[in-house]
Order: C-alpha cells, then sequence, then structure tokens
C-alpha cells in the first residue's frame, strides 16, 4: 500500500472511531463497503449497517449487502420503503433524488435517535460532487455524514484501498436506482421499473460491462454501456439477439448511446437548459 493511500487509510479509521458509534446507509456497492469494513475495525459492535428494500432497487442488491454485512460480522438491518407511493416523486422532478433520499435518511435518523446512535453515514465520495446531486442536500439537511468524503476519498482510492483490504466490491460496476434510467418528468412506474429491470439483466449476461437501459418513453429504449462493450453490442449476433429482447419488453426502437455509459447521463439535458 503506497504511503499516501495508508495515511488515507489510518484517517478514515480515525474518523469513524472518533464517532463513537455510528449506523451507516448501506448499499452494497463499492462506497459503502468500504467504510462497512473499515467502520467495523473502527467501531466494533457499536456500528451497525441498514440497507433500504426498495422497488428502486433490484432484490440481488439487498442480497449481497446482508452477505457482505455477515461476511464482516456487522449488525444489519433491512427498511422497507416505497417511494412509489408519493405521487411527487413519481411525476420524476429534477428534485426527485432529494424527495427521496429526504425520506430514507430521515428514517435512519430516527432509528439512530432512538437506539442512542451519535452518527448517521453514507459512502459519499469526493467524485459524486461534481454532478448534480440534489440528494447531498437532504444529506446535509438531516446531518449525514460522509466518512470517505471528509477524508478526501476519490473513487479510484476508493477502489484501490477496498483491493488492498480484500473487498470482493472493488471492481463492481457503479450502481444507482432504477429511477435514475427514466428521463426527467417522464412518469415512474412499477411497470418500467420491471422492464428496466429485467433488460438490464439480459444485457449484463451478455456479458456487457456497466450496463444502463434508459427508458426514454413508451417506445423507445437508449442503451448505454462502457465503450469497450459497443462492438460486442452492435456485433452481428448480439445485436439481434437485444433487439429481439427489447422488443419483447414492449420497446419498437432500440437505440445505443456512443457516447457510452457516464454518470449522471440523464442530467446533461439539465444542464443546457
Amino acid at each position: 500500500m503506497d504511503s499516501n493511500l495508508e495515511d488515507k487509510y489510518y484517517n478514515l479509521k480515525k474518523n469513524l472511531g472518533d464517532m463513537g458509534s455510528a449506523l451507516l446507509a448501506f448499499s452494497g456497492g463499492v462506497d459503502s463497503s468500504l467504510v462497512l469494513a473499515v467502520g467495523k475495525e473502527a467501531l466494533g459492535d457499536s456500528f451497525i449497517a441498514v440497507t433500504i428494500h426498495s422497488p428502486l432497487h433490484p432484490l440481488p442488491m439487498l442480497e449481497s449487502a446482508a452477505a457482505m454485512a455477515t461476511r464482516f460480522k456487522v449488525e444489519h438491518i433491512a427498511v422497507e420503503t416505497d417511494e412509489l407511493e408519493n405521487d411527487g416523486f413519481c411525476a420524476n422532478p429534477p428534485e426527485r433524488c432529494y424527495l427521496c433520499k429526504h425520506e430514507r435518511f430521515g428514517k435512519l435518523v430516527e432509528m439512530a435517535t432512538r437506539e442512542g446512535i451519535a452518527e448517521v453515514i453514507d459512502g459519499t465520495q469526493l467524485d459524486d460532487i461534481g454532478d448534480y446531486r440534489p440528494g447531498a442536500e437532504a444529506a446535509t439537511e438531516l446531518g449525514v455524514r460522509g466518512p470517505l468524503l471528509e477524508t478526501d476519498f476519490q473513487k479510484f482510492e476508493v477502489r484501490a484501498l477496498s483491493r488492498e483490504l480484500g473487498l470482493s466490491t472493488w471492481n463492481h460496476p457503479s450502481s444507482t436506482c432504477l429511477a435514475t434510467r427514466v428521463p426527467y418528468s417522464e412518469r415512474i412506474t412499477r411497470e418500467k421499473l420491471s422492464v428496466i429491470e429485467s433488460g438490464e439483466r439480459y444485457l449484463t449476461g451478455l456479458g456487457l460491462s456497466q450496463v444502463r437501459l434508459r427508458y426514454v418513453d413508451d417506445r423507445t429504449a437508449r442503451i448505454e454501456v462502457h465503450p469497450a462493450s459497443i462492438p460486442l453490442l452492435a456485433s452481428d449476433g448480439t445485436r439481434q439477439r437485444v433487439l429481439d429482447n427489447m422488443m419483447d419488453l414492449g420497446f419498437i426502437y432500440v437505440t445505443v448511446d456512443l457516447a457510452g455509459y457516464r454518470t449522471g447521463a440523464l442530467n446533461e439535458a439539465l444542464r443546457e437548459t
């Protein structure tokens, strides 16, 4: 481990240890898994992880989070939410993420207060603050802390330290909730989320990397993959299979974004306005 990464590891562990006790909003992704591992080191049994079980996330995400918590012997709690019962959220305004995070973090803060836990924390890191992230405003309002952010971790450093610590998540693709596949102002429904989950599972099964199925409208799907996967997606055999699958899901038009996957692709329309 190089000295810079070792220093950040020490600072992260000290930051967490100084909290006394903490409740982690745990998705099971790359960032929060590192906080889980180091948080257990720093706080022992004064550290718990809570995963939100919601229609916005595939069930395997919850199962993966539970398995990771078990590995590190961290108490793990699943809390059910259903954002689709909130009509304001389903209308899919640009502040959609704020509405979701405020409700979720609110539940976690209540839980922490009830259990006498000092801090609620998440896996936010430096790279997260360079895009439109209204959910971060909700975290700030409710006093949710980001220990990776506070110790200046960038994504590549999160992956590097995760690898050093033997975390299987170190090279996992970035993941976000299924609602991020639906353009702003297009209504979010259970049916759309089900189609997106099914389509992405199929595309990932073909060996494509960093898959996003953007539900442009009821007729049109836009597929984003890592640029290195575009040749495979466009190859004769794969192209027809993907087209058939997307049409089975109800789409008429199927497009491939030649720019490939990038974080916050649907926010580009907001920046234009």
